[in-house]
């Protein structure tokens, strides 16, 4: 295992090249056209076909492996749906919106009642426009909560339910002010929107909200001043947007070495401290809290899908599995209205590879998640994952 250096500095020379492989989000999306996003009338007792939209074509190997194994976990999920029979049609979206906007269209006309994909948010958004006008819901991949909305839901895990659920839990450990340190770059700018609004909905307060270049002689810099305005709020907390495998490492270490003990002041991660091992031993983080999902769910996801296909999924193929799984739950309902915007937002949810998971009326889901804190360079779980959705107040 690699040893993390103690100073900022050996981190940034150490660290920054290892973790350089940056967050990539979408551009800007289109504008979501007011469709009709009711979805597609259905008779559960016949074959319901669904469309798969996956990243396939586009000349890029990763997005042919992970299109491959969307499509494998797509049809494990179908395999355990009991009275329910799924017609699941794959479409390749290739490299561009307008080849996912293509095949949405071709997907409907093939007889698709409802869209699962496309993964990129360009395509999801494209996808979802060009069927909007026929009344079909588009179950993306995407977690970019921006094209959400009208006939778009995202499957994917979002920043805003992330920060939901840890300020709801620093909340009952009495923290009130929260500060917000992001990268300036946009997964920083989501992040922070996510954490500011989840503070405010919370009934909470923003302390302050500082940013830092996104290089390693940037972070060192900024981090003086970002600790000076952190002292000067009276914040209890930190909230980091930074993830391990980019700014985290330097965040994490530089704040610490300008006076914001962890000890004194809880840190909190937007993003996933345990994917990186590495990570565990750094100072800052010692004492933090993130957010993750039931791991004993994926766990099993991913022993299953090892034994079906003789090797270990992409990280994302659960969402194939988890949109099957709920279309499957609908259709078993014997409802022609099933995959309706009403049906697909039911408040129970569904379970999913990752846990219990719900689609939202705004087009975003809400996961449960476990709170973790890192305690000696181990993750502990202090809250874990609820089971369901029921007497959570959500």
């Amino acid at each position: 295992m690699f040893a993390f250096a103690r100073t900022a500095k050996q981190v940034a020379a150490r660290i920054f090249v290892l973790f350089s492989i940056a967050w990539v989000a979408a551009c800007e999306p289109i504008p979501v056209s007011n469709g009709m996003g009711g979805g597609m009338r259905v008779d559960p007792t016949k074959p319901v076909t669904v469309a798969l939209l996956v990243p396939g074509g586009s000349g890029v190997e990763s997005d042919s492996f992970l299109a491959s194994n969307l499509e494998n976990a797509a049809r494990m999920a179908i395999a355990d749906l009991q009275g329910v029979q799924i017609d699941l049609r794959v479409y390749n979206t290739g490299a561009s919106p307008e080849q996912a906007a293509t095949v949405a269209t071709q997907a409907v006309n093939d007889g698709a009642k409802i869209i699962l994909g496309p993964l990129y948010a360009e395509a999801a958004n494209a996808a979802g426009i060009a069927v909007a006008g026929r009344g079909v819901n588009v179950l993306a991949f995407s977690n970019n909560a921006s094209i959400a909305g009208n006939n778009v839901f995202v499957l994917g895990p979002t920043f805003d339910n992330t920060a939901n659920r840890l300020v709801s839990y620093a909340g009952t450990k009495g923290i009130q002010n929260f500060s917000i340190v992001h990268g300036d770059d946009l997964q920083g700018a989501v992040g922070r929107d996510a954490i500011a609004n989840a503070v405010r909905n919370g009934g909470k307060t923003v302390g302050s909200v500082q940013s830092y270049p996104m290089t390693q002689q940037g972070i060192i810099s900024a981090a003086g001043p970002i600790a000076n305005s952190i002292r000067s709020s009276g914040s209890q907390a930190v909230f980091l947007t930074g993830g391990v495998n980019a700014d985290l490492p330097l965040i994490a270490t530089a704040l610490p070495e300008q006076g914001i003990d962890p000890t004194m002041t809880q840190y909190i991660g937007l993003t996933r401290w345990d994917v990186a091992p590495q990570a565990l031993a750094l100072p800052g983080l010692q004492g933090g809290i993130f957010a993750m999902p039931d791991t004993q769910m994926i766990s099993l996801f991913e022993s299953r899908y090892a034994a079906a296909y003789g090797e270990n999924p992409h990280p994302l193929a659960g969402l194939a599995f988890d949109g099957i799984a709920a279309i499957g739950a609908l259709l078993a309902q014997g409802n022609p209205e099933a995959l309706s915007v009403a049906g697909l937002t039911q408040s129970q949810g569904f379970q999913g590879t990752q846990g219990v998971f719900r689609l939202l009326p705004n087009g975003t889901n809400q996961r449960a998640l476990a709170i973790a804190q890192i305690q000696n360079n181990q993750v502990v779980i202090l809250e874990p994952a609820p089971r369901s959705f029921a007497g959570l107040g959500f």
